[in-house]
């Protein structure tokens, strides 16, 4: 695999921290809550990326289509 270090690291760290607040702020049920969390802490840079493309935010956008 690869190391993140410097300046990726610290960004990586940010856009995590970003995401697990986004995910504790959503109005997704508590269990999809602590799955999203454990993703993103767990594999943070797959799990970010996971987490963008499909996480809550975007499948409650969805319904409102």
């Amino acid at each position: 695999m690869f190391e993140l270090s410097g300046l990726g690291a610290l960004i990586l760290l940010v856009l995590d921290v970003w995401a697990l607040i986004s995910i504790v702020g959503s109005s997704a049920s508590t269990g999809r809550k602590v799955l999203w969390s454990l993703l993103v802490i767990v594999l943070p840079l797959v799990g970010f990326i996971i987490w963008l493309v499909a996480g809550p935010s975007s499948s409650s956008a969805r319904a409102g289509r």
